[in-house]
């Protein structure tokens, strides 16, 4: 970060969602009912995924690790977004500003390989069974996940430096309910060319490798489900992958809503609902979706309600 910003904007203001006075509080209630579904639908996921002995297969593990970030992602943007409800004045600090980017940034990339992961571990399932506990292994999952991870951690370092190595000396009002690379830009007085085409090619680069693995799996997948005789035998091999399906099918149409809109109708206005969408919507979604259709999950819940230390067993 440039020393130089610190001098001339110390804080922002987030003009959040809408800045009618009436609307402060219907929004703070329905914002917390969905932050507080997320919190505890991915909490239960994470808990059911880590204690039950059932539910120790790679899928559930790379399950684990999305609730995880799913639950990070919302928390970073839900909390400031909520107290501003409440408050007159919406500021934001400096540093607390480029904290908020680079964890949005970090969960958000993670989401994005995450759903990757998972979409190889559905191809292995599908189409080599047998090599599945080896393709798969304990070791090669937490060798991925961690892999994940520290792209993301190098991703979120990288785009948030680029963005607040720029001044910022004039305005000082984000059109935005947190700090999104896009509407701060927006407000710098200096040149922005290296901090957007950062952002850009990280974003791309994300999308398109992330989409390309999805894409070849399922392909694949859709192939050997096609290519088996009975149709219990498909419909049993389509139920493994349906939730995930879905999850891609919600995250990735959301995500290229944004980035493959004409420039000419391209607003801060549309970017704020598509965010508000895959920053907090989708996190709710992401544990109804993958409980109300796997009856492992559904039955490793009805057994932690009825003896919580039977799923240790």
């Amino acid at each position: 970060m440039a020393p130089r910003n610190l001098s001339q904007v110390t804080e922002f203001i987030l003009m959040g969602i809408s800045d009618l006075p009436e609307l402060q509080i219907p929004l703070f209630l329905v914002f917390l009912v969905i932050y507080g579904l997320t919190v505890a639908g991915n909490l239960g996921i994470i808990t059911l995924t880590s204690i039950d002995s059932r539910l120790q297969s790679p899928m559930y593990f790379f399950l684990r690790h999305l609730a995880i970030t799913n639950l990070g992602n919302s928390t970073v943007i839900a909390s400031k977004m909520l107290a501003n409800f409440l408050v007159s004045k919406k500021t934001i600090s400096y540093y607390a500003c480029a904290v908020q980017l680079s964890g949005f940034v970090l969960f958000i990339v993670a989401e994005i390989f995450m759903l990757a992961a998972m979409a190889y571990d559905r191809y292995v399932a599908v189409c080599n069974p047998l090599l599945y506990m080896v393709a798969v292994s304990p070791k090669i999952c937490l060798q991925l996940v961690s892999l994940i991870h520290l792209y993301c951690l190098t991703t979120a370092l990288t785009i948030s430096s680029c963005v607040f190595s720029v001044s910022y000396c004039s305005s000082n009002v984000i059109n935005h309910f947190y700090c999104d690379n896009v509407p701060l830009l927006a407000l710098s007085c200096s040149d922005t060319y290296v901090p957007e085409t950062a952002a850009f090619t990280f974003s791309g680069i994300n999308l398109f490798f992330s989409m390309i693995i999805v894409l070849i799996s399922y392909f694949n997948i859709i192939l050997a489900i096609l290519r088996i005789r009975s149709s219990e035998g498909r419909q049993n091999a389509f139920s493994t992958c349906a939730s995930h399906m879905m999850a891609v099918a919600v995250f990735y149409g959301t995500l290229l809503f944004m980035y493959l809109q004409p420039r000419t109708n391209h607003s801060l206005d549309t970017d704020k609902m598509a965010s508000v969408f895959y920053t907090l919507v989708i996190p709710m979604l992401n544990p109804l979706i993958y409980n109300l259709r796997n009856k492992d999950a559904k039955d490793a819940l009805k057994r932690f309600l009825h003896n919580p230390f039977q799923s240790f067993n």
